[in-house]
Formats: C-alpha cells, sequence, structure tokens
C-alpha cells in the first residue's frame, strides 16, 4: 500500500472530516427550523461577532470556509500527534473517539469563549450527545483514517 504524503492526508482528512461534520451540523440545524446559510452565518460570528448575521451569502461563505480552515488544523495536529505517539494509532476507533471528545470540548470550552461568538456557549442535552457523536465518528474517525494512511 502506497502511504500518503502529509500534505495529501491533511488535505484529503480534513475536507472529509469537515464536510461529514458540517453536513451533519446543517442537517440538524434545519431539523431545528434554521436555514444553511444561517448555521453558516453562526459559524462566521466566531469571527465576525454579530455582525455576520447581517452579511447574508457572503458571511456564510466566510463560515464555511473557517469551518474547513479548522478542519484542516485539527487534521494536521492529530497527525503531528501520531508521528511523535504512534500509538494512537493501534486503536483507530478509540483513537477517533477520544479526539473527537478532545475536539468537541476544545471548541466548547476555549476557541469559542475565546473568539466573537456572541453567545454563552451552552450543552443541551440532545445537542450535545449529537454533536459529540459527530465530532467522534464523522470527524475524528476520517482524520484518524488519512493519519494511518500516512503513517508507516
Amino acid at each position: 500500500m502506497k502511504r500518503w504524503s502529509i500534505p495529501f492526508a491533511v488535505l484529503v482528512g480534513g475536507a472529509i472530516a469537515g464536510a461529514l461534520d458540517i453536513t451533519f451540523a446543517i442537517s440538524f440545524a434545519v431539523y431545528n427550523g434554521l436555514t444553511p446559510e444561517r448555521l453558516l452565518q453562526i459559524v462566521a460570528s466566531g469571527l465576525l461577532g454579530s455582525a455576520a448575521f447581517n452579511g447574508g451569502a457572503l458571511t456564510a461563505a466566510l463560515g464555511l470556509l473557517s469551518h474547513f480552515a479548522l478542519s484542516f488544523v485539527w487534521m494536521a495536529l492529530f497527525l503531528v500527534a501520531a508521528r511523535q505517539a504512534p500509538a494512537l494509532l493501534a486503536k483507530p476507533l478509540l483513537s477517533a473517539i477520544l479526539f473527537g471528545i478532545l475536539v468537541f470540548l476544545a471548541m466548547r470550552l476555549v476557541v469559542l469563549p475565546l473568539s466573537a461568538f456572541p453567545h454563552p456557549v451552552t450543552f443541551q442535552p440532545l445537542s450535545t450527545v449529537l454533536d459529540l457523536a459527530s465530532h467522534m465518528f464523522l470527524f475524528g474517525l476520517p482524520i484518524v483514517w488519512a493519519t494511518r494512511k500516512a503513517t508507516p
């Protein structure tokens, strides 16, 4: 099996994880009565604060772009960690679950509070469980998989 280059793994793993995660987020938002544009504006509000909600499709596009930028950063961080601690790849499902929990908590407890996000961070039971599952399986698994493809 041919090993992937690190940039290719970051690109593929980050793109797949980001696409699956944002698809879940948009689907859950639509289920709850929001439009996809509004959900992406909520993402952009981390950069722009409340002004993101007045920017229409442009701020929605910025939200999508920032979501994928973070996906690539998380992918790169996991790949670097796995190269330093190869044991992370010995049990890929466990690693994906733990990494997904780490990303979920870091985003909710560090990134959002330090950003311009204009709302208090909450942990509603249903959305928390579903968001955690999304981060573990839709986000973490593709990242671990792509890292394994780039690691000897």
